[in-house]
């Protein structure tokens, strides 16, 4: 009998601690429950990244939410390093509006497009007009650019992807819970392997603990790896025509939804 009571014990105390440091593990801060990563048609590791466009398909840039946005130049990689002659640059946003600098939007001298702290309605089709001329003697050019910019989160850390540490801490912590569930039941085992009593009425049989990792995305976002290949397990914001009413993986289909990250059809 006693034997058993300290065997009990012994369990009841590692399964006492083992609670209270998952629960801590768990708790995640306000931010990182908005989460989670931020990415690419580049990666962008900060504000500083620069992304430059092209003249013959569109530029996927993501961005994430609440975040500043890399920086979008308004030449090819073949112009960037060029000295362009009386250049002349024009940003027009979702809906084909001329963009102007605002608390949230910030143009260059250089064109260059920045965002503050981007929000799921800025998400869209973003175009620049660049006007320029290599010599004086030549007659002015004329590129249009286009970028699509979604604000993005993800709920994974993996790839050695960047992030922001306050939002990368939530993959680490159930990292760490994992492996202390692990261990609890392997030290169970041990103590019940030496205990001379009968196996309780309920116990964990050696080798038969799975735990599957289930992916999520917050309403208004969803996971679609045809139409976002270079990021392909971001929750990216839905876009027009799709919705996500809860906690779904997916957007799904809606012939009413005309605006990004819908939450309803």
């Amino acid at each position: 009998m006693w034997c058993r009571r300290r065997a009990t014990a012994a369990a009841g105390r590692l399964l006492l601690r083992l609670l209270l440091v998952v629960v801590l593990l768990l708790q995640a801060p306000a931010a990182a429950q908005s989460s989670k990563r931020f990415l690419r048609s580049a990666e962008p590791r900060d504000s500083n990244l620069k992304i430059v466009g092209s003249i013959i398909f569109p530029v996927k840039v993501y961005v994430k939410l609440n975040q500043n946005g890399p920086r979008i130049l308004c030449v090819t990689n073949r112009l960037r390093n060029l000295e362009l002659i009386d250049p002349v640059f024009q940003w027009r946003g979702p809906g084909g509006n001329i963009l102007s600098e605002n608390s949230s939007v910030k143009i260059s001298p250089t064109g260059t497009l920045m965002f503050k702290r981007f929000k799921s309605n800025q998400s869209g089709v973003y175009t620049c007009s660049l006007v320029y001329k290599l010599t004086a003697e030549q007659p002015a050019k004329n590129l249009i650019m286009t970028y699509l910019i979604y604000v993005a989160s993800l709920d994974k850390e993996k790839n050695n992807r960047p992030c922001q540490q306050s939002t990368c801490d939530t993959s680490e912590r159930l990292s760490k819970a994992r492996y202390l569930i692990e261990k609890f039941f392997e030290q169970q085992v041990e103590i019940m392997r030496k205990s001379s009593e009968p196996l309780p009425e309920i116990y964990y049989i050696e080798g038969t603990l799975q735990m599957v990792w289930v992916d999520r995305c917050y309403p208004g976002y969803g996971m679609n790896p045809l139409r976002h290949p270079d990021c392909p397990d971001c929750c990216v914001v839905c876009s027009p025509g799709s919705y996500n009413p809860s906690n779904r993986i997916h957007c799904l289909p809606c012939n009413n939804s005309f605006m990004y990250g819908a939450t309803k059809c």
